[in-house]
């Protein structure tokens, strides 16, 4: 005779069972690689910008994601492996912070706001494939709440991006003399 709870164990679906060790392991260091290349994607935009707003939130983002990369190397390690300590430096930096060297090199604010959203949108993507992820709950709820900081570092960026693309416009308006045309 089977009681209620051995009868709930052997028809329980497997399917949502946590991911092995080393599963959990390699998604971690994907997101240290992500957060790295953030941190050097935004010191490097700090470093490209003469706004102050623009270089103390580049700044703080980029101190933000060398937290993040932090936390995430102890669990990795909590779990007994080795933690990622670079960037991708190929892969995933190309594809998010590729062109941020080339907007630097211009100075154009606009366009390393650009660069800055765009990688962002890299990291929204990275968490959220891992969110999808069977990993143990005390993990899931580290990458959720970086998932939030991610988003709304996003948010932030994209309002700055916002805003500088009104201020362009505007100047464009006032130096247009009437009557003339584009």
């Amino acid at each position: 005779m089977n009681n209620e709870y051995e009868t709930d164990s052997m028809n329980r679906d497997d399917s949502n069972t946590t991911l092995d060790n080393d599963s959990v392991i390699s998604t971690l260091n994907s997101l240290i690689e992500t957060c790295k290349d953030g941190q050097l994607g935004f010191k490097e935009a700090a470093e490209g910008v003469e706004r102050s707003d623009l270089k103390s939130a580049f700044y703080e983002f980029s101190q933000q994601r060398a937290e993040f990369a932090g936390v995430l190397q102890g669990l990795v390690r909590s779990l007994g492996g080795e933690p990622e300590d670079d960037g991708s430096m190929s892969g995933a930096f190309h594809r998010s912070w590729i062109d941020i060297k080339s907007a630097v090199t211009g100075r154009d604010e606009e366009a390393i706001l650009n660069e800055c959203e765009r990688g962002e949108d890299y990291a929204k993507g990275a968490y959220s494939d891992a969110l999808q992820e069977n990993l143990p709950s005390n993990i899931k709820d580290v990458l959720s709440q970086q998932a939030q900081a991610v988003q709304a570092a996003h948010n932030r960026v994209k309002m700055l991006r916002d805003a500088a693309d009104a201020m362009d416009d505007n100047d464009n308006s006032r130096t247009a003399s009437p009557g003339s045309s584009y």
